[in-house]
């Protein structure tokens, strides 16, 4: 066994788990954190996307003692307590998902993209997340949602600098 300590959705846990535990396991199963799907566990879907220290990861492809020290974002801890993250009301609002079951790695993967390129284009938003694989939308919803979303965050960007007033 290896002792882990890492900060998930801002709570810090410190866990003794199997060096061959993957880190989709430990959130799932010690931590609860079921918004995280597991998808194909060979890192081809992306379903299980989170961030880890603010970069989108595949959690099927990293093992917990490799997340040793590190802070991780799952959807679950995305939002600001009752108020929803920019990217997760534009899915909501531009119906960006059918089945849902990517939608949280999605989303994920789009908050990375947008904080590299805050003002993507259509083509960068679908190269950005072509490491995430959707079989219902098509895509194009979702491709609407993180333009839009992106739109949002450049906005309160604007006006949280005090340029907008």
């Amino acid at each position: 066994m290896t002792r882990v300590t890492m900060v998930v959705d801002g709570v810090s846990y410190t866990d003794e788990v199997e060096p061959r535990l993957l880190l989709v396991h430990y959130l799932r199963d010690r931590l609860g954190r079921v918004g995280t799907p597991i998808g194909c566990d060979t890192s081809n879907c992306g379903a299980c996307t989170v961030l880890l220290d603010g970069e989108s990861v595949k959690s099927c492809s990293l093992l917990a003692v490799q997340a040793d020290r590190a802070e991780i974002t799952t959807i679950q801890g995305l939002a600001d307590g009752s108020e929803w993250h920019p990217l997760q009301r534009a899915f909501h609002e531009h119906h960006a998902l059918q089945c849902g079951y990517c939608t949280p790695g999605m989303v994920l993967a789009a908050v990375d993209l947008l904080k590299h390129n805050p003002d993507p284009t259509e083509d960068e938003v679908r190269q950005g997340l072509e490491g995430n694989l959707c079989r219902c939308t098509g895509y194009v919803n979702i491709v609407r949602a993180v333009l839009a979303a992106a739109e949002e965050i450049r906005g309160s960007a604007v006006v949280s600098s005090g340029m907008g007033e």
